[in-house]
């Protein structure tokens, strides 16, 4: 049976902090397929037998750290349903999106931009189209897609490759503009588009 306190004991979640930093700081050093669990565990400075209690094995592990990235990234995204927002209100969701990658850019940077598994970047990438798509059907025939007579797959395919492929240049390049400045931008570039 499991134990419903496991997931907020801290002392499971300080495990699964250090397996994580652990597992970013090899795949600096090297290819996923080269990390075992006993150089994870060594490096976490654990042993294998309490890896085991938190994970079936390392794809295991991975299936867990995007689920928990994009339930992160899914609650500062909010709701895609099309609602009465201001350009301040989009402005806002996109600097505290930009803000937690950001604070997480060590993470986000191997993840996203060096040798890591792909299965992380293309979470990540079939979230934003998935977003997308959402807040374009919930805008219906007001939106400017069905005005404009864009096709909607083609639309999809060009905002989020741009602004996902934006988001992994500005970590390649340590983060140049502040979160906010970046959000501005993104949103001027972009409001002509799904409304």
């Amino acid at each position: 049976m499991t134990n419903p306190n496991k997931e907020t004991d801290p002392r499971v979640i300080r495990t699964r902090q250090m397996l994580k930093a652990a597992l970013v700081e090899l795949l600096q050093e090297m290819d996923m397929e080269k990390i075992s669990v006993n150089s994870l565990a060594k490096r976490a400075t654990i042993n294998r037998v309490t890896f085991y209690l938190h994970y079936r094995d390392l794809p295991d592990m991975l299936e867990k750290m995007a689920e928990e990235m994009i339930h992160e990234i899914s609650i500062l995204f909010g709701e895609p349903i099309a609602k009465k927002q201001t350009h301040e209100d989009i402005i806002q969701m996109l600097e505290k999106f930009l803000q937690h990658i950001a604070d997480h850019a060590t993470f986000f940077k191997t993840i996203l931009t060096s040798r890591s598994p792909s299965f992380f970047k293309d979470r990540l990438l079939t979230f934003i189209k998935d977003w997308l798509f959402i807040r374009i059907e919930s805008i219906g025939s007001d939106s400017f897609v069905q005005k404009a007579d864009i096709q909607k797959d083609i639309l999809l395919w060009y905002n989020s490759a741009a602004f996902f492929g934006t988001v992994q240049e500005w970590l390649r390049n340590d983060m140049p503009y502040t979160p906010s400045f970046l959000a501005r931008q993104f949103y001027l570039i972009h409001k002509r588009g799904i409304g």
